[in-house]
């Protein structure tokens, strides 16, 4: 069965861009980053620039209603670079009235500098990679800034965009629950409108993950404190009008990132740079794209063949319907039962919904389906069961 051609539109159309480079590489971190001491600039703008022209070509009709510069560490790109991109993207599709624009940032001295620029060239949203407000722990986590400068940037972005997120990760060494929730009070004290607040998870390949399998990676908090953890960020969080509106982030209403949405609620997003991952539906159906992850083989695929994208994989609407299962619980809203049908072609196993409903994990709304505030901690136990 083939999805239609217009399934996308309940999710939008985004534009993801990956900048690739870093200042350092922290020893938690997985993405796709890489620390070179020096990138030409307008080489790399006029590669984006490329990719982003030649997917507007297959993609005609559509406005772009977010754009994210993601990485890496984008507030490593020049101002110039950011115009660039957002130059060609309104080229390329043209914008909705009310486009989000957002823009990841380290908070250091040297990168707050750019802030304006970033402003000027039309980023209307600003997401810092704050991770702790204790500096032993960040020192920890391998960030190159301090409590001091995060505030400072914090304040300084607070008066140049209209929007500001900031990231921390919880459930680190040695960290206990009151010191938790006492640094998760002092984050909403500063009148922040978007947290994501992650738990610390060890992922093979980093630096914490070869740490980990010689037993070096000591005193991290067991499941039952993390566990803790997690139910306290969500009761503060609440508390103070920050709803939980995705499984890890939180806004007052009208505040979620939409640019998010577009991945939570299966729209369709271009996606151009080093290793980005996109999904984009064209007249054969629902196309997954890929690009080479090496910085340097990316640009050379640009420059020398006109395309930085690996082969595409057209996505079958039941691999369709579990993607939109998956991403759709995350969040507080859940899942639209009549388009995942559509999708899958058959509806949710009732007796499965049934089961999940007793054991209080899911609440079903009309033609909605929700986790409940019990669900959300086992969310891949309860996918697990619809998924059958």
């Amino acid at each position: 069965m083939t999805t239609t051609s217009e399934d996308w539109r309940a999710g939008g159309f985004g534009l993801y861009v990956h900048w690739p480079f870093c200042a350092s590489k922290c020893p938690y971190c997985d993405f796709n980053s890489h620390v070179v001491a020096h990138v030409d600039q307008k080489r790399w703008a006029d590669a984006l620039t490329a990719e982003i022209a030649r997917v507007a070509a297959e993609t005609p009709d559509r406005h772009l209603g977010s754009i994210f510069f993601g990485g890496g560490t984008p507030s490593l790109m020049l101002p110039e670079t950011v115009d660039a991109v957002i130059r060609a993207a309104q080229a390329g599709w043209g914008f909705t009235n009310n486009i989000e624009i957002s823009l990841e940032a380290n908070p250091t001295s040297v990168e707050k500098t750019r802030f304006r620029g970033y402003a000027d060239a039309g980023v209307n949203r600003l997401s810092m990679g704050v991770q702790a407000l204790n500096d032993d722990d960040l020192h920890r986590l391998g960030r190159m800034h301090s409590v001091a400068e995060a505030r400072a940037a914090f304040d300084v972005a607070r008066d140049t965009f209209r929007r500001v997120s900031f990231d921390l990760i919880y459930a680190r060494q040695g960290q206990e629950r009151d010191a938790w929730r006492a640094e998760l009070n002092e984050a909403l004290s500063m009148a922040v409108d978007h947290l994501s607040l992650y738990q610390l998870t060890i992922e093979p390949g980093t630096a914490f993950g070869a740490r980990a399998e010689i037993g070096k990676l000591r005193d991290l908090p067991d499941d039952d404190l993390s566990a803790d953890m997690y139910a306290d960020t969500q009761d503060i969080c609440a508390a103070a009008g920050m709803t939980g509106y995705e499984t890890s982030n939180h806004a007052p209403a009208g505040s979620e990132s939409r640019h998010n949405l577009v991945y939570w609620r299966q729209g369709d997003w271009a996606a151009v740079g080093p290793g980005a991952h996109g999904r984009i539906t064209l007249p054969q159906g629902r196309m997954a794209t890929e690009a080479h992850r090496a910085p340097g083989a990316w640009l050379d695929a640009v420059e020398q063949r006109g395309t930085g994208e690996l082969p595409r994989e057209l996505i079958p609407s039941e691999e369709q319907a579990t993607e939109y299962l998956l991403m759709s619980m995350r969040l507080n809203e859940g899942l639209d039962m009549t388009r995942y049908e559509k999708l899958a072609g058959q509806p949710l196993d009732e007796k499965a919904i049934a089961s999940l409903i007793e054991l209080g994990m899911v609440e079903q709304h009309h033609d909605r389906l929700c986790a409940t505030d019990a669900g959300r901690p086992v969310l891949n136990a309860i996918l697990r069961e619809l998924a059958l």
